[in-house]
């Protein structure tokens, strides 16, 4: 049977580099870029949770979680209580204050709508 595109061997195989990849380009060959392993591309100003590998049950392998610290939820807080949807500018000035990435506030503001939501849930 023939590993067809994003069928979990082709994925495993395109993700180690793998030569025999049936003539198809993987997301390595392809042109697009990967994103930084753990080990690198960290944004300073956050760390990863302590004695943790990232690899817990629905994370990506290899992504640690990211920390915030107290200063960053303070200002991400401030900021979802004043909008709770971000705008395009106000995410790069955030990203930019507080030394995160912008994909790091969206999912933030993400996980904060869901959370509140929760919350508002809870309370009827």
């Amino acid at each position: 049977m023939e590993k067809g595109p994003f069928s979990v061997e082709w994925l495993a195989q395109s993700s180690r580099g793998g030569a025999d990849s049936g003539g198809r380009e993987g997301p390595a060959q392809s042109g697009e870029s990967r994103l930084p392993r753990a080990g690198g591309g960290r944004c300073p100003g956050h760390a990863a949770e302590p004695g943790g590998d990232g690899a817990g049950a629905g994370t990506a392998p290899g992504r640690p979680r990211t920390k915030f610290s107290a200063a960053q939820l303070r200002e991400l807080e401030r900021s979802f209580r004043e909008q709770r949807y971000i705008g395009a500018s106000e995410k790069r000035r955030l990203a930019a204050e507080l030394n995160l990435s912008q994909s790091q506030i969206k999912t933030w503001f993400q996980n904060r709508r869901m959370k509140f939501k929760r919350q508002t849930q809870d309370a009827r």
